[in-house]
């Protein structure tokens, strides 16, 4: 169901409701949210929606309707529709007063992949994950990597189609444990994701999200009940980096880390190190002091290298001594486990027991050559290591 309300109520009052849930959400006069609505508005894509619902569209989950304009609720963008209007991820459209998902059984990248390469290093290492991502982002990242998808519309791209209850088929036919949402941005195709997730659990397989952590509380609540890891881009720890950057904001993204944690669903951390943007130290040291003590000490950080690419190819690849300092920081800080990514061979790819140092897992691209956790422990001290073990 949505919720129906007049135009002036709907621009005092945001509700949202959609498939039976039903929350309260913040006002348009609340001076955060009506930053994020400002920013946003020029990026709306005006009169650009189909006429009508097409074969891959689903009615959307979390948003909130007059009856004629919607306004999408699924992330901080909280993007305002009239009618024929596309949002900012170019995944969401208003038809006739409803809002629409297009990337709903439409994915346009689907692989087999190591868990390694998304990255998780502390979750069923050495298993395979099933990857669909569908097109759309609510970011406008300089440097992304997968601008070929991220940056298009579900109708401009090749797809296969594959509903919930078919990726779920595959994923049982191939004996994979463990579906991944990522390539892309996961929030943009939450629906799709949403369904998905909810059968594969049901069926005891494991649930994934690779996102930049731009998603609203309430629609993450709802999904983490059915979410088991998570690798969330930390972008960087400066606001105005967000919105040069990538086009968003950072607390959001805390935010989404925080209820993460609280969840109990298992987190790690890719801060992606690109010249003159995000290789400060001193950002890096209070970045790492926030995960100290907001989340604690025992999720992995993942420092990425930075290879040049989509709008920043003018700047060079991050200087591996860069990484090395900043790993070297955020232990000295405190956070127990840091990789460095992107650098195959180096020794900060391998995972070391944080009380008596010996190596625990060594890593040579996504194969793991050596392995001494055994039952969760250092098979040396016997110390648990944080994560999720086979």
């Amino acid at each position: 169901m949505t919720l129906s309300i007049t135009r002036k109520e709907f621009l005092k009052t945001l509700g949202m409701g959609t498939c039976g849930f039903l929350y309260a959400a913040q006002t348009l006069g609340d001076s955060s949210n009506e930053r994020s609505y400002k920013s946003i508005r020029g990026k709306i894509f005006k009169n650009d929606a189909p006429s009508r619902p097409w074969k891959w569209s689903i009615e959307g989950f979390h948003y909130a309707s007059n009856g004629k304009d919607v306004q999408c609720l699924v992330c901080p963008n909280r993007c305002y529709l009239e009618p024929g209007d596309r949002s900012v991820c170019r995944s969401k459209v208003n038809i006739d007063g409803k809002l629409f998902s297009l990337a709903y059984g439409n994915p346009c990248s689907v692989h087999v992949d190591p868990i390694e390469k998304k990255p998780l290093f502390h979750f069923y290492p050495t298993s395979t994950i099933f990857s669909i991502a569908a097109a759309g982002c609510n970011f406008r990242c300089l440097n992304c990597q997968n601008w070929e998808i991220s940056q298009k519309k579900p109708e401009e791209l090749h797809h296969v189609e594959l509903f919930p209850k078919d990726v779920v088929r595959e994923v049982r036919k191939r004996e994979i444990p463990s579906i991944a949402y990522t390539y892309s941005e996961a929030t943009t195709y939450y629906e799709y994701m949403f369904d998905t997730a909810k059968i594969a659990r049901e069926q005891g397989i494991k649930n994934v999200v690779v996102s930049n952590g731009y998603i609203n509380k309430n629609p993450l609540i709802a999904l983490t009940h059915y979410l088991d890891g998570a690798n969330i881009d930390l972008k960087s720890f400066d606001d105005r980096i967000y919105q040069a950057l990538n086009g968003g904001q950072l607390q959001p993204v805390l935010n989404t880390l925080k209820t993460l944690h609280q969840q109990g669903v298992w987190l790690e951390i890719a801060t992606l190190v690109i010249p003159t943007y995000t290789d400060d130290p001193e950002m890096i040291k209070k970045m790492c002091g926030w995960i100290l003590n907001e989340l604690g000490p025992d999720y992995p950080l993942h420092f990425l290298r930075f290879a040049p690419l989509y709008q920043l190819t003018r700047l060079p690849a991050t200087p591996v001594a860069i990484l090395e300092h900043f790993r070297d920081l955020a232990i000295k800080e405190g956070i127990h486990y840091v990789y460095l990514g992107n650098v195959p061979g180096h020794t900060g790819c391998h995972t070391f027991c944080h009380n008596c140092n010996k190596m625990l897992l060594e890593r040579v691209g996504y194969i793991l050559k050596q392995n001494h956790i055994k039952n969760g422990r250092c098979e040396f001290c016997g110390t648990v290591i944080p994560g999720r073990w086979i």
